[in-house]
C-alpha cells in the first residue's frame, strides 16, 4: 500500500518576536497530564507526515536551551548544500570561540587558542557532544559573525513558518555565559525561545530536508581529535541512545537542551518497524517539581510509548474511490455531457487504532477549473480538477505541524474530447429552443396562475 499525503492547505505563519522577561525560571511542578508526564509543553508528531498525535501547551514559547542547534544544523547543512562552505573547510580560533571553549561550566570541546578545526570536527562535536564554542564557530564560518548568523536563523524560522521564535545567539547559551561576548543587539540576559510546536517543526523539516544529520545525532561516543594531545572523550547526552542508561529501542536523535531558564528539554527520535515520530519535552519534571535528564527522558519514553502503541498507519480511502454525492461533473463544450472523477492514489494516515470510521473525505473542488458544478473539456483522463481531504467527524483531529491535510488529487477517470463545430451549434440551437420553450409555457402558465 502506497502512503499519500499531500499538502493542500498551506498556513501562512508570521513571526512574532517576543519580549523575554528577565528573571530567574523556577521549574513548575505542573500537573499530571493523560500521559502521565509533568512538562511545561510537549508535543509529538509523526516524522514523515507532520501529523500531530499528541499535544500539551504546545503553544506557549518557552526556553528551548541547546535545542537551538538544530537550527544552527539545518543552517549548516544548507550551506554545504549551496557549496558556500565545505566538510573541509577550516576555520581559524579567535578570542570569543577560545574563551567560550574554555569553560567547562558549559558542554564544550576545548579549542586550541589560535587552532584550525574542520567544519566536520565542529559540527561532531556539536551534534553528539552540544559542544557551544564549535557551534559559534560553524556559525561564523557560514556569516561571518554570530550576530549576522542570528539573522540568517530568523530569515530560516520566518521561511519554515515558526512562530513566537525569539533567537539570540546559536547555541541556546543564556547570553550572561557568553563571557561578555554576546551578539550585539541582544540583551545580556537573553535566552532563545519557541513553542513547542514550532520546535517539532525545526526538528520536522530538518529530518525532511536533511535526514544524513540522523548518521552523526545517533552516535553514543566519540572521542574528538582521537590520537592527538587534544584528544577528548565526547559522550552524548542524547542517553537514550543505544547503550546508554535511559536507552530506548529505536532512538538516534536528536536535541537535548538544558539551562536554567529553560529546564531540562529534548527533542527525541525514534523509529518502530517503518513508523518515525518526534517527540518534544519542554521543563520536564518530576512528581515533585524537581527537573533532571531522567525527567526529561522519562517524559519522552511515555510520548514514544503512546505513538508507537496506539497509532497505526491506516489506509482511509482506496485510489479510484468515487464520492457517493458526486460521481461526475458536468462538461461543457464536450462530446460527453459528464465526466467520471475518482481520488488518484490512496489515503493513509496515523490515526489513533479503530478510529478508522471516525473519519469522511470531504471533496474539495478547483474554483478556477470547475464552475458550477462543470468542468470545460477538451479533458485528458487524469486531469486534477480538485483533491479530497480527511475530515475527523467529531472535529478533534489535531491536524498536521505545516498545516496541511491528509489527502490526494481527484482526477477525470476518462477522457472527453471537445464537441466538433457543428455538434456545438447545434447544441446552442437545441439549448436555445429549450430556453424559449422553457419561458413560453412559463408565461403561459403565469396566465392561469
Amino acid at each position: 500500500m502506497k502512503k499519500v499525503t499531500r499538502r493542500w492547505l498551506s498556513v501562512l505563519m508570521v513571526p512574532m518576536m517576543l519580549l523575554m522577561t528577565i528573571g530567574i525560571h523556577t521549574p513548575a511542578a505542573n500537573a499530571e497530564s493523560s500521559l502521565g508526564i509533568h512538562v511545561d509543553g510537549a508535543i509529538l508528531i509523526d516524522a514523515d507526515s507532520g501529523k500531530v498525535l499528541y499535544e500539551e501547551n504546545a503553544d506557549k514559547a518557552l526556553g528551548i536551551a541547546s535545542m537551538t542547534k538544530m537550527m544552527t544544523e539545518y543552517l549548516m547543512f544548507e550551506a554545504l548544500e549551496e557549496g558556500t562552505i565545505s566538510w573541509d573547510q577550516e576555520y581559524r580560533v579567535n578570542g570569543y570561540t577560545y574563551a567560550v571553549s574554555q569553560d567547562r561550566r558549559l558542554s564544550n570541546v576545548p579549542l586550541r587558542r589560535d587552532g584550525t578545526y574542520t567544519i566536520r570536527e565542529l559540527y561532531e562535536a556539536v551534534a553528539i557532544y552540544s559542544a557551544n564554542a564549535a557551534t559559534i564557530a560553524i556559525a561564523e564560518t557560514i556569516a561571518g559573525t554570530e550576530a549576522e548568523f542570528i539573522k540568517l536563523m530568523n530569515a530560516k524560522a520566518e521561511e519554515l513558518g515558526l512562530t513566537d521564535y525569539k533567537f539570540v545567539n546559536s547555541t541556546g547559551l543564556n547570553n550572561n555565559d557568553l563571557q561578555g561576548m554576546h551578539p550585539s543587539g541582544t540583551g545580556e540576559k537573553d535566552e532563545n525561545v519557541m513553542p513547542a510546536r514550532s520546535v517539532a517543526k525545526l526538528a520536522y523539516h530538518l529530518l525532511q530536508d536533511y535526514p544524513e544529520v540522523l548518521e552523526t545525532t545517533k552516535i553514543s561516543k566519540k572521542v574528538f581529535r582521537e590520537g592527538t594531545e587534544d584528544a577528548i572523550n565526547m559522550d552524548n547526552w542524547n542517553f537514550m541512545l543505544p547503550g546508554l542508561v535511559y536507552e530506548y529501542p529505536g532512538v538516534d536523535g536528536l536535541k537535548t537542551g538544558t539551562t536554567e531558564f529553560a529546564g531540562h528539554c529534548f527533542t527525541g527520535t525514534a523509529t518502530r518497524a517503518d513508523k518515525r515520530v518526534i517527540a518534544v519535552v519542554m521543563n520536564a519534571v518530576d512528581t515533585k517539581g524537581v527537573g533532571s535528564y531522567q525527567a526529561r527522558f522519562d517524559a519522552t519514553r511515555a510520548l514514544f510509548d503512546y505513538g508507537f502503541s496506539q497509532f497505526t498507519e491506516t489506509e482511509l480511502l482506496p485510489a479510484g474511490h468515487q464520492f457517493k454525492k458526486q460521481k461526475t461533473l458536468g462538461v461543457i463544450k464536450g462530446k460527453e455531457k459528464k465526466v467520471g472523477i475518482a481520488t488518484k492514489e490512496p489515503v493513509s494516515m496515523l490515526i489513533r487504532n479503530s478510529e478508522k470510521k471516525e473519519y469522511e473525505p470531504e471533496l474539495v473542488l478547483d474554483k478556477k477549473l470547475v464552475k458550477d458544478g462543470k468542468v470545460q473539456a477538451p479533458l485528458k483522463k487524469g486531469t486534477v480538477i480538485g483533491h479530497v481531504k480527511l475530515v475527523k467527524k467529531d472535529g478533534s483531529d489535531l491536524g498536521f505541524i505545516d498545516g496541511e491535510t491528509a489527502g490526494t488529487e481527484v482526477v477525470t477517470t476518462e477522457e472527453v474530447k471537445k464537441a466538433g463545430w457543428f455538434s456545438l451549434t447545434m447544441g446552442a440551437i437545441g439549448d436555445f429552443f429549450a430556453s424559449a420553450w422553457k419561458s413560453s409555457t412559463g408565461f403561459v402558465k403565469g396566465l392561469f396562475d
